[in-house]
């Protein structure tokens, strides 16, 4: 029986439209089961840092002090006057720079001998009729510069300063000029200088001058070596006993005493000490104690409160919860951090953190792929106070299964 037309279109309708869910089933469905899924996007929570507590530094009643870490121009307290005042022997501090300017050593070199002459009796003369510290002279002795930095130093012989400034520049006045050359080169503004020894009260400076001075010391390894010798023994004289008798405690490693009835007791001083697995290098100076052993108090307890005003703040926590990212089909993941990270800071120094999150180019990424960083930067005067922490997923994000993919195109394809 023949087929009616009306029979016919409606049989090539439905092949068509078969064809038609055919070829858009073969195109449709593996472009959408393909296609990129939409990044996931991210939400930090970063806990702030608390700040430590703030330090309290015990500074002396009288006089004047500061304290500091060793190169820096921060102060970390301070007390008394800020203006110049006598320095008495720490004065010496600066001889040894200039001479060693001039005339440098190294640990392994002593530098050139030098006889004593009558002209270096004759100063020894003038430095005990003045009543200042000395050290005997044997004319015809030959000795080396280090010898007599040695002695000049660690018994704080006021005449031998003379003898080595002369040596090595000529004659005092030459030596002079030398040195306010090098107090102007160091902006050393509130130092003057009019003798070798600090003998003189004129030799004048103040308690951030001598922080400076005491930090380019410490970078002399020749003036720190000397500074940090308890004795020394010279060939042809008495033993020489250091005058700083807290050179080995508290960690001090130098540096020079002094005493006039104008400077009262000065101590100048550099120590070492580790704070949560830092180790941190301070220097200091207490000037016009009353007396040695105040001094020495002073510098004691400067010290010590100066140390726990140094302490270790927990920055980030290996698995410690940042944030997390979340995509648009309901999976969500948690940002970690990726290992823990702390860091010394002074007193209550503010610490500020910023992040940086990593676009996740994976469809279904694992557990540890890297997903940023946070940035901490604590404020003030201690070094490497930039601390990276790498951020991480914590658990793995899974990417859309079928059903959303197909349920969901305009998400997919735009």
């Amino acid at each position: 029986m023949p087929v009616s037309r009306r029979t016919l279109l409606t049989r090539r309708s439905v092949v068509l439209v078969v064809a038609l869910v055919v070829i858009a089933g073969g195109i449709y469905v593996p472009v959408v089961l393909t296609a990129a899924a939409p990044a996931a996007s991210a939400t930090l929570a970063v806990p702030a840092v608390a700040p430590a507590a703030e330090a309290v530094v015990s500074t002396p009643a009288a006089g004047s002090s500061a304290i500091a870490l060793t190169g820096s121009s921060t102060i970390l307290a301070s007390s008394g006057s800020t203006t110049p005042v006598p320095i008495a022997s720490v004065t010496k501090i600066l001889t040894t720079l200039v001479v060693l300017e001039a005339k440098p050593l190294t640990l392994t070199d002593n530098g050139p001998n030098i006889t004593l002459t009558e002209a270096d009796l004759a100063i020894l003369g003038q430095t005990q009729a003045e009543g200042g510290s000395y050290v005997l002279v044997n004319v015809g002795q030959v000795l080396t510069e280090r010898q007599i930095l040695d002695i000049m130093l660690l018994e704080s012989a006021n005449n031998y300063s003379e003898t080595i400034a002369i040596w090595a520049f000529g004659s005092l006045d030459n030596y002079l000029t030398a040195a306010r050359a090098f107090i102007a080169a160091h902006n050393l503004s509130g130092t003057t200088v009019v003798d070798s020894s600090g003998l003189n009260p004129a030799s004048r400076s103040t308690t951030t001058d001598l922080l400076t001075l005491a930090s380019l010391a410490e970078a002399n390894p020749v003036l720190k070596a000397i500074v940090s010798t308890a004795n020394e023994t010279v060939p042809g004289l008495s033993p020489l006993t250091n005058t700083n008798t807290l050179l080995g405690s508290d960690g001090i490693d130098g540096m020079k005493t002094g005493t006039t009835d104008e400077a009262g007791s000065c101590l100048l001083f550099s120590a070492d000490f580790t704070v949560g697995g830092t180790t941190l290098s301070v220097v200091g100076v207490v000037l016009g104690a009353a007396s040695s052993a105040d001094a020495r108090a002073s510098v004691t307890a400067l010290l010590d409160t100066a140390k726990k005003g140094f302490t270790v703040v927990q920055l980030a926590t290996a698995g410690e919860v940042v944030g997390s990212y979340s995509t648009v089909w309901g999976s969500t993941a948690p940002i970690v951090a990726s290992e823990s990270a702390s860091t010394v800071v002074w007193s209550n120094s503010a610490v500020s953190v910023r992040s940086a999150v990593t676009p996740l180019s994976e469809t279904d990424p694992a557990a540890a792929t890297p997903a940023g960083t946070l940035t901490y930067t604590v404020a003030g005067p201690v070094e490497s106070t930039v601390v990276t922490v790498p951020l991480a997923l914590g658990a793995a994000l899974p990417g859309p299964d079928g059903a959303w993919r197909l349920a969901h195109p305009g998400e997919l394809l735009g």
